[in-house]
């Protein structure tokens, strides 16, 4: 609580390139809040070094609002880092993260409040339908299905980080010093009270989405490999299964040989498909080491999730 007894709500939003949303966002977030009586709040955005005019947006209403506080990145730190860096800046007594975009609902928050108050930890908001392209929410679909289906721990589907924490969550984020850290892994990790809401995902209105192949790609394997050891233990399997077929294979040219040694032909192309086919089985899972030697890499150079150029307003009272 603060020094006027009331609850204190931290929003969260991380933003790149967001010029046509954070004014609206701002506006949606205040109205919001005018109608919570008994909390205040700090809206903390996390600026990715944005090439357009975020920035500035944001200066002008920080400037006029002091619950508004801005970090603003020294680059582009990516979309795994930077968030999580912007959480553990929070102060208030629960966290509130959403994109800028929009697509996470500011009208949420008294709901997500409210779970809150009746005791859950967490309150994950969950999309169970999108607005979206059908085809990329149906192939997200199938990713959180084969993420869970793989993971060690319980990772809640269709969720991508857009809920409430508790402060006891976030002083347990504080202490895992993970320098690339997949949100959603560790929330289902820390277990604790979950209480799920399900949501529609609006249509983006403004602005066109930040996410490509290669960002999806990366949170996709990150994911996997944050949460789970089946990739490897699955590679060391289809070893041992391709060894013991290639054997039975050369057992049975071994015999069609000896048998008709004047008319068994083995031709070539049974082994060039099969070299190809072992080939790229090979280099598949190499790439999926390679995977986990990055992760161990990363974690071993343990730099700063991201650095910061300039803070705005953290030097408020509460």
């Amino acid at each position: 609580m603060n020094e006027s007894g009331k609850k204190m709500i931290s929003l969260v939003s991380p933003c790149f390139n967001e010029e046509e949303n954070v004014e609206e966002l701002y506006r949606q977030l205040t109205a919001v809040m005018a109608g919570m009586e008994g909390y205040d709040y700090e809206f903390i955005l996390i600026d990715n070094a944005s090439t357009d005019s975020t920035v500035q947006k944001i200066k002008r209403i920080a400037a006029q609002d002091k619950r508004v506080k801005l970090i603003v990145n020294s680059r582009n730190f990516g979309h795994i880092r930077s968030p999580y860096h912007a959480i553990l800046q929070s102060s208030g007594d629960a966290c509130i993260v959403m994109a800028s975009d929009l697509q996470d609902p500011p009208d949420m928050i008294p709901e997500l409040i409210k779970k809150w108050e009746e005791g859950a930890q967490i309150v994950a908001a969950v999309k169970k339908e999108s607005k979206e392209s059908k085809l990329m929410f149906g192939i997200r679909k199938l990713y959180y299905g084969l993420l869970k289906s793989v993971s060690d721990v319980n990772i809640i589907q269709n969720y991508t980080g857009f809920g409430l924490y508790d402060r006891k969550i976030i002083e347990i984020l504080k202490n895992i010093p993970d320098p690339y850290p997949f949100f959603r892994g560790i929330i289902a990790e820390v277990g604790f009270r979950v209480e799920r809401i399900t949501y529609t995902q609006p249509r983006r209105a403004r602005g066109i989405t930040k996410n490509n192949f290669f960002t999806l790609y990366d949170i996709g394997i990150l994911g996997i490999i944050s949460n789970s050891k089946v990739p490897l233990r699955l590679a060391t399997f289809s070893g041992f299964v391709l060894s013991f077929l290639s054997f039975l294979v050369g057992i049975g040219y071994l015999v069609g040989k000896l048998i008709f040694w004047d008319n068994f032909q083995a031709g070539i192309a049974p082994l060039l498909i099969g070299n190809f086919f072992f080939f790229g089985l090979m280099l598949f899972f190499i790439g999926i080491l390679g995977e986990y030697v990055g992760a161990i890499y990363t974690q071993v150079l343990a730099r700063p999730r991201v650095y910061e150029s300039e803070r705005i307003n953290f030097d408020q009272t509460e």
